[in-house]
């Protein structure tokens, strides 16, 4: 009789390509929005809409922030262009309040579904992989394992993180979903919030004919309260490694 066992190697290529098969279907959507997508998610085509927007808003309000937060799930999830467009428009359909917590739930959720299909990919074979390596890959590992919460913080909080390396970074790092779907939603909200401020004020800009200064967040008085908050995130690291120092 033949063994069972033996024919396990052979399913494993296949079962390597079920894994990655979510990201690979996330890359070619990212690939194919890029190239069609790009004339429709953008500021003019809000300006040339909105005013079909609001009317739809004002007769069909919940079916509306429905139809918002799943369109900002698939645009986060598939990383299409548009989502700095979709921040603003929640602000614009929704005002700042209840506009950010929208915006907020749906870039959480997007953002959850591509850090669990890279995590089911390929981040726990590499989450392994790192535990069992040496040398400075290990301790850079074991200092982030030490401090994840306030390095998950920490990579929403900067401005200067990409959004979709903060989803993949956790992935390989076998962070639980819990604590990066927490980390995610506080940690996306002090710019959420300026950026849904921004998108709410969007109504006097088209009528001025101007487009939306984006670079507010790094204004002074929008800058220096989230730079405090990186400050506060990464203080606990701080002490660690100066009691680390004092133990020596």
């Amino acid at each position: 009789m033949t063994d069972m066992p033996q024919n396990l190697p052979q399913n494993e290529p296949s079962n390597g390509f079920m894994r990655r098969l979510p990201l690979i279907i996330i890359a070619v959507v990212a690939v194919l929005g890029a190239i069609f997508l790009k004339d429709y998610l953008t500021f003019e085509a809000l300006s040339d809409n909105r005013e079909t927007l609001i009317g739809f808003r004002d007769a069909n309000y919940l079916l509306t922030v429905l139809v918002f937060i799943a369109a900002y799930i698939v645009i986060v999830a598939f990383s299409l262009p548009g989502a700095t467009i979709a921040t603003l428009t929640g602000g614009f359909l929704f005002a700042t309040f209840p506009g950010f917590l929208f915006n907020v739930t749906g870039a959480t959720i997007g953002a959850t579904a591509i850090f669990l299909a890279a995590r089911w990919g390929f981040g726990e074979k590499l989450g392994a992989k790192l535990e069992g390596s040496e040398g400075i890959v290990k301790k850079i590992k074991d200092g982030i394992d030490e401090n994840q919460w306030s390095m998950l913080f920490l990579i929403r909080l900067v401005p200067a993180v990409p959004f979709f390396m903060a989803n993949l970074i956790p992935s390989f790092l076998e962070v639980p979903t819990r604590r990066f779907v927490i980390s995610t939603f506080f940690g996306i909200i002090p710019g959420a919030i300026v950026y849904t401020s921004v998108g709410a004020g969007l109504g006097e800009v088209f009528e001025r004919g101007e487009t939306p200064n984006l670079g507010i967040i790094f204004e002074p008085f929008i800058i220096g309260p989230i730079i405090g908050l990186c400050v506060l995130a990464a203080l606990p690291i701080a002490i660690k490694a100066l009691r680390g120092k004092k133990g020596l």
